[in-house]
């Protein structure tokens, strides 16, 4: 078997992803286990974005499997846009999955943690009148003015997500920080207000024209969606979000507990 090229994937950390050990009399396919092996690589940085992979040959050779079952196993990566195959170049690792548990922290938090480099581009933040739905969420008059707050999240230089928030009036100062350096919940936080727990529902449905434009998707990709109400120690509402991220590349993860 040939040795593998040392540049098609980072030092150190890319070292285990070349050893795979296929389990042949598995129900589950080979192309399945190798597409797997390479998946979980990509998302726990082994291999980073822009690791070269080789072409199908090579890693038939370097997996020891036939070169269909590689063809395949690239296939399902690329369909997932986690690889793109480019002329002259080869497979190469596009960008990693975002998988963010469900607790009460924002997005910029847990990328942050995660050292996904966020971004922040703020498309709107402006005081208007509420909508219906917007005003029975806060709990606020027709008249009375609420913060409106739409921003495009990026990890890692790549568009992740559609943020649009409501925060009712007397937390409208929260407008004048800096939400391109810090988190929604970071400034609601050092404005005094103690976050108690969230009603949060979860779904998804095709991008809008802008939204896969915002988030370099191809027209009627699906999108995940997050509505979330934040209710303060008072029981008061201190923020409306709702939220799209891309599919391609998002996802929430929970923990059951039995009875």
């Amino acid at each position: 078997m040939n040795r593998p090229d040392p540049r098609s994937t980072p030092k150190g950390r890319g070292a285990d992803y070349r050893r795979l050990q296929l389990d042949r009399v598995s129900d589950v396919p080979l192309y399945q286990q190798l597409a797997e092996h390479i998946r979980q690589a990509i998302h726990r940085g082994a291999l980073a974005q822009g690791s070269r992979l080789g072409n199908e040959l090579d890693l038939a050779e370097r997996f020891g499997v036939s070169r269909p079952t590689t063809r395949r196993a690239i296939q399902e990566l690329v369909a997932q846009g986690l690889l793109v195959r480019k002329r002259g170049v080869g497979t190469q690792v596009i960008h990693d999955h975002i998988s963010r548990p469900l607790q009460l922290t924002s997005l910029f938090e847990d990328l942050a943690q995660d050292d996904k480099r966020p971004e922040t581009v703020v498309l709107v933040n402006q005081l208007s009148s509420p909508s219906l739905e917007v005003a029975q969420k806060l709990l606020v008059g027709p008249n009375e003015p609420v913060l409106r707050l739409r921003r495009l999240r990026l990890a890692g230089g790549e568009p992740l997500a559609i943020l649009e928030n409501f925060l009712p009036a007397q937390l409208s100062d929260i407008g004048g920080t800096d939400l391109t350096s810090c988190g929604l919940y970071e400034a609601i936080r050092a404005a005094g207000v103690r976050m108690r727990v969230a009603n949060q529902l979860i779904g998804a449905r095709e991008g809008t024209d802008e939204e896969c434009l915002l988030l370099n998707e191809p027209p009627l990709s699906p999108m995940v969606t997050m509505e979330r109400l934040t209710l303060a120690d008072s029981g008061r509402p201190v923020e409306w979000g709702r939220h799209v991220y891309r599919a391609s590349r998002y996802e929430f993860t929970m923990t059951l507990v039995g009875k």
